[in-house]
């Protein structure tokens, strides 16, 4: 029987290919009538577009954080001082925001994942509780939460004089004071085995060969190192010195409640996303490691855990994704992330366009690198040979 061929504007992988090629060039079209008219609108008024602003000096101070320097040959991480460049500005901005996103994904999902198996806990306070922090905390916008634990809570602390030391730890309204590893005179010796078991361990993670375990290769060198080279690392603990602490590491109020309200801000998006990836699995699984004689802890560590990360992964990479950008209402709270560093320097340059596009390249970067990170760890636990 001869068939009946289909004219191209019938075809539906035609079709499907003409709307994305003019949905591409509709978006194309219109950031480039958005570009030209904001650079034409600088043009009527004299404003070149360049960015060689960023070379000359800021004027002025950031609380805290640190930026990049040359100095002996050598690049090193010190606090921003105000004869320094906008760039390093910049680099302040993003050293901050990266400082407070990459500590808030490991903590948030520590608490998202806690609170997500806590939902279906057969205990029945540990269940309400659960329950009513994610309906709670939910239901309150981030801004109003980053404003509670700002003002309403860390600002109300005693001062260092009368402040609480908790293992070490000394909590007060300047902020919270950690013991932290410091480097001791082998440091230097040290980084040679460290940076070359990190390059190793990274090299095995990419490179998967059972006759050369290179992540177990790294991992020697690494441990090795500290027997060869001596201690790298001491704690050094905060120690109360009349109206100031000195020793360990500081977190400033500001810091402490914007990490506070973005962990427990999105640990309650992540709880209801461990929630239901855990109850999408089918009954029989815990009914098949009961019947091995597996606890309730066993049974969800070694069956159902590892099965219900294939849901929780990808819909896990757009909370981090939304955690790193909602880093931008710190602003609120003085914390001096990237935006609000390119706040001031729009005030003090004048160059808000230019600024702005700097500031959406590193958001963008940050995004792009997260989602990077997520898509490789969802590869290796997804199922070998499933459709994509």
């Amino acid at each position: 029987m001869k068939t009946r061929k289909v004219a191209f504007y019938q075809d539906v992988r035609v079709i499907g290919i003409l709307v994305q090629v003019a949905a591409t060039s509709i978006v194309f079209a219109l950031l480039f009538f958005l570009g030209y008219t904001a650079f034409q609108g600088m043009v009527s008024r004299g404003i070149p577009f360049t960015f060689r602003f960023l070379g000359e000096e800021a004027g002025f101070s950031i609380s805290e954080g640190k930026t990049i320097v040359i100095e002996g040959g050598r690049m090193l991480l010190r606090p921003f001082q105000p004869a320094d460049a906008y760039w390093q500005a910049f680099f302040t901005g993003i050293y901050n925001t990266i400082r407070v996103a990459a500590t808030g994904i490991v903590l948030t999902t520590i608490v998202g994942v806690l609170v997500g198996v806590g939902r279906l806990s057969s205990n029945w306070l540990v269940n309400r509780l659960s329950f009513a922090y994610v309906e709670l905390v939910r239901n309150t916008p981030l801004l109003v939460q980053m404003f509670f634990w700002y003002f309403g809570a860390i600002l109300k602390l005693p001062p260092i004089r009368q402040a609480s030391e908790w293992f070490g730890t000394i909590v007060s309204q300047k902020g919270v004071y950690l013991p932290w590893p410091v480097p001791t005179a082998a440091w230097g010796r040290y980084e040679f085995f460290l940076y070359g078991g990190l390059a190793t361990l990274a090299l095995g993670f990419f490179w998967k060969r059972r006759r050369l375990p290179l992540w177990l290769l790294g991992a020697a060198v690494i441990v090795g190192g500290f027997f060869i080279a001596g201690a790298p690392l001491e704690v050094s603990f905060p120690v109360k010195r009349g109206f100031r602490v000195i020793g360990g590491a500081q977190m400033s109020p500001e810091f402490a409640a914007v990490l506070l309200s973005l962990v427990v801000y999105t640990a309650s998006y992540i709880a209801e996303i461990v929630r239901g990836a855990i109850q999408s699995l089918p009954k029989g699984q815990w009914e098949a490691a009961a019947s091995l004689g597996l606890s309730y802890g066993q049974t969800l560590r070694l069956v159902i855990l590892p099965q219900a990360m294939r849901i929780i992964v990808p819909p896990l990479g757009n909370q981090y994704l939304n955690l790193t950008k909602n880093s931008s209402l710190a602003i609120a709270v003085g914390y001096p992330e990237l935006f609000n560093v390119y706040g001031t320097i729009a005030n003090q340059s004048g160059r808000s366009l230019e600024g702005i596009v700097i500031v959406m390249a590193a958001y963008l970067t940050m995004s792009l690198t997260i989602s990077a990170l997520v898509n490789a760890y969802n590869r290796r636990v997804a199922l070998k040979g499933a459709s994509r």
